[in-house]
């Protein structure tokens, strides 16, 4: 039975030709209305693929620019604009370029979690999901800028052995989990499989067993033969978990805290209510200069290659 106002999302949606996407860290409401939940990558995707006019991107900024440089002839809309993401904020666009300039003759592989002008200087974008295999293709003379995760950056040069150099950031939410605190947990719970994220630090990453995006997170608990499972990463995810594996022990990790700081404050301030506002005024809406969105139209795109296994040129 749905409410009064999943109601007034459908109708919306059916009335402008719109498509709903939702990130895994939503509240389960939001998921539940989305026409896809998924990671970076598989939004971008879909949100690419579509042939609705309207595409409404329930998760945060640089996710909605990303699905309006891949289509910029549609309709982009992000329940609240205010939704934006610490490594955004960590990685100005003067800085980031300046420290592109200090390295010529190398590949910059740009997080997608940055902005738009981030990703317009950037030879290549990645997700968690893809970076192993965007840094593989990359050839073995270049030198790789790695940027604005650092955690992230030296998770995969620790499984690629490439040389790399990093930007000095990191996700607010994910460094908050306690290596010390996820030792006595593990003592706790020893029949846990430990799954995280690769945004959290090396402390919390060497103590884990399965590391992965949040797709990947996901579908091993989904495929998974264990009835326990402590998971590093932010705690909308275990809405999927439990909906596909209702007989497990989900435990979120711990945090260096009693707070829910491991909840990502800017996934948060979507709701329903501001989903219902942005369909019914098809507003707020996603404009990019024309010069900025045709620049970050090539690193997006790579990477979009790179994930269908096509071969790509590198200057």
């Amino acid at each position: 039975m749905l409410t009064l106002i999943e109601k007034e999302i459908l109708d919306l949606k059916q009335k402008h030709n719109a498509l709903i996407l939702a990130h895994y860290y939503e509240d389960s409401a939001i998921q539940n209305i989305a026409d896809f939940v998924g990671d970076s990558l598989f939004l971008a995707q879909k949100g690419s693929e579509s042939n609705c006019d309207v595409v409404l991107l329930a998760g945060v900024l640089f996710m909605a620019e990303s699905v309006k440089i891949l289509s910029p002839k549609k309709t982009v809309l992000i329940p609240d604009m205010n939704a934006g993401c610490s490594l955004v904020n960590e990685s100005p666009f003067s800085e980031y370029k300046k420290w592109k300039n200090s390295f010529p003759n190398s590949v910059m592989v740009t997080y997608v979690n940055s902005s738009a002008e981030v990703k317009s200087i950037s030879d290549v974008v990645c997700t968690s999901s893809n970076v192993e295999k965007i840094i593989q293709s990359i050839p073995k003379d270049k030198k790789i800028l790695f940027g604005p995760d650092k955690h992230l950056g030296r998770w995969v040069k620790k499984i690629t052995g490439r040389d790399m150099e990093f930007w000095n950031g990191s996700c607010q939410v994910h460094i908050l989990f306690s290596a010390q605190r996820l030792f006595e947990m593990k003592q706790e719970h020893p029949d846990a499989l430990v799954i995280a994220h690769p945004e959290c630090d090396d402390g919390v990453l060497s103590q884990s067993d399965i590391i992965g995006s949040t797709s990947k997170l996901l579908e091993t608990v989904q495929k998974g033969k264990h009835k326990k499972y402590i998971v590093a990463t932010e705690d909308g995810i275990l809405y999927q978990m439990k909906k596909s594996r209702p007989d497990v022990e989900l435990i979120q990790a711990p945090s260096n805290s009693s707070c829910a700081c491991n909840q990502c404050p800017f996934m948060k301030m979507n709701t329903l209510e501001k989903i219902r506002d942005a369909l019914k005024r098809l507003n707020p809406c996603i404009e990019i200069s024309p010069d900025v969105l045709q620049k970050a139209q090539i690193p997006l795109q790579r990477m979009m290659k790179i994930s269908r296994n096509e071969t790509v040129v590198w200057n």
